[in-house]
């Protein structure tokens, strides 16, 4: 296989051909060779022939990490069809828009996860292509047994009796037929990523992209042939799908998912596990550090870590080194729209370039630092960034306009993020041009945020922004007006939103202001907005 002109599908055969005896998963007690992960990828795809679907459907997976998703998501590539991932943190509403919007026929749920009764929270959504909901965590149900929860509302089906359509196989040329016909150009995945519309918006990708960009940067890495791989980044995410279950094929890696962050938890199966590569955002890897019994938990076999997302002190990347045993960390900066990847730091790298950059270009990637008439800028300066490479996204799912918007007619992708590029192409991520904020590694967007609160019965006006915060990186702030004759409770606002919306869009702090600063254009201005912060934040520490 040529990673530079790879499908998913080529892949998987590959792979499994390639690695055979290695072992492809560790997940809690069920070990999975990459002989047997291909086994259930090609009777999961056969089962979605047997269930109707067609090349080029929609096919979603909202669950945590675990074995069945890698089966269920790559099984969608193998039968043709296109894979939208779902945040797990979503409510039934958020995930019922990206349901709707990709047109999803079938969808494949972990119910009760975080006590979350998945098929009720969408009881209430108009889903019309919404044929099927297979739920992992329920086995074959036995003739005459209950069907799994939800099923007198929707059609739910146990994974075990979705699993047993695609025995035999009888759908088997069906299948190699259609990951034959799946070329380097194709659409594979929608990725739904919110932006400043306040609506998320569909990004294509390409899988063939993921392979080519990820692929060099794994070299450097480091990762190789039955390295347990552990994957705390979201299969949902990029950070999780492309640079976990992608990168885990391709080197042959051995994919050891977890479901829920515990730093006790992340340790104790570093160290039974022997983990040699560990990827995710800062603050991972701060609470790692913040363990009162580190020193007690043998991480020895730590060998590589690929992190960003957030700024990272220089004194946490030598603590990375010496306390956690990484002798390999870079970071790195990417998008959705760039396929997960754009710039990176190299092996060998000085802590310095590794806390101050992200990195530089990959091979066949391009940047630009220009001002706002898109006119470069000098070395050194600040400048919204641009990307522009094979991996780059062909544009938005039904959405012309946005892509026209961000992506300019020679194929410059605007990312909107500030930066600043050294004599050396490294550059370093100043500011977000969109105010996106990032809370644990989860990209945070006040517009989006801000839609969702002003519904509050009591919200009359509401703006957003992000403050520091030590743990988490980033967490929200909301300063609302209220509405004509209420009064703003702090404690009823941040419960509301838990009801309605992913943690990591909770604002942690709300205030109620007679008026917001405002520009004469009539818009808010939120640095005035995160000078307030920082007063209130200093009050309360004080």
């Amino acid at each position: 296989m040529n990673p530079e002109h790879a499908t998913i599908p080529e892949l998987i055969r590959w792979s499994a051909a390639t690695y055979g005896d290695t072992l492809a998963v560790i997940d809690r007690d069920r070990r999975i060779t990459y002989t047997e992960l291909g086994a259930l990828i090609g009777q999961a795809a056969q089962a979605m022939v047997a269930s109707g679907i067609q090349a080029g459907d929609a096919v979603s997976v909202w669950a945590p990490n675990r074995w069945e998703w890698i089966v269920a998501g790559l099984a969608t590539a193998r039968a043709g069809g296109i894979l939208v991932p779902v945040n797990t943190r979503f409510k039934g509403g958020e995930a019922g828009y990206v349901l709707a919007t990709a047109k999803v026929k079938m969808l494949f749920i972990a119910d009760g996860f975080l006590d979350t009764d998945y098929v009720a929270s969408l009881e209430d959504q108009d889903l019309p292509d919404l044929v099927e909901i297979v739920d992992m965590t329920a086995d074959r149900v036995a003739a005459g047994a209950e069907a799994p929860r939800g099923a007198s509302q929707r059609n739910v089906t146990a994974f075990g009796d979705f699993m047993a359509r695609g025995e035999g196989t009888e759908h088997r040329d069906e299948i190699d037929r259609r990951s034959d016909a799946v070329g380097i150009d194709d659409i594979n995945l929608v990725m739904f990523t919110s932006g400043t519309t306040g609506l998320p918006k569909g990004v294509q990708v390409r899988g063939s992209a993921i392979i080519r960009v990820f692929d060099p940067c794994a070299t450097g890495l480091g990762v190789g042939q039955g390295d347990p791989y552990l994957l705390v980044n979201p299969y949902f995410h990029a950070f999780g799908f492309n640079c976990g279950i992608i990168v885990s094929l391709v080197k042959g890696a051995t994919n050891v998912p977890v479901a829920i962050f515990d730093a006790t938890d992340v340790l104790e199966l570093i160290q039974r596990e022997r983990i040699t590569v560990f990827p995710g955002p800062p603050a991972l890897f701060q609470s790692l550090l913040n363990h009162p019994d580190l020193e007690s938990y043998d991480i020895s076999s730590l060998r590589g870590c690929m992190t960003g997302a957030a700024t990272i002190p220089v004194e946490m990347v030598i603590a990375m080194k010496e306390r956690l045993g990484f002798s390999t960390v870079v970071t790195a900066y990417g998008m959705t729209e760039t396929s997960g990847l754009a710039t990176y730091t190299r092996a060998g790298d000085s802590p310095e370039i590794v806390a101050g950059t992200s990195g530089r270009a990959g091979d066949g990637i391009e940047l630009r630092i220009v001002d706002d008439e898109l006119n470069d800028v000098p070395l050194g300066s600040e400048g919204e960034l641009l990307v522009r490479g094979f991996q780059v996204t062909p544009g938005y799912l039904d959405d012309p306009d946005k892509t026209a918007e961000t992506i300019t007619p020679d194929g410059w992708l605007r990312t909107g993020d500030v930066a600043v590029m050294d004599a050396d192409g490294n550059i370093d991520i100043t500011d977000r041009k969109k105010d996106m904020f990032i809370m644990g590694g989860f990209n945070a967007y006040p517009a989006e945020i801000e839609r969702m609160m002003i519904e509050h019965p009591d919200i009359g006006i509401v703006a957003v922004i992000g403050v520091p915060d030590d743990r988490m990186g980033e967490v929200g702030a909301a300063f609302v007006i209220p509405a004509p004759g209420a009064t703003i409770v702090e404690a009823e606002i941040i419960a509301w939103c838990r009801e309605r919306m992913a943690n990591y869009k909770v604002p942690r702090f709300v205030r109620a202001l007679d008026a917001l600063p405002m520009t004469a254009s009539g818009k808010v201005q939120k640095p005035e907005l995160r000078a307030l912060a920082d007063s209130l934040i200093q009050n309360m520490s004080s």
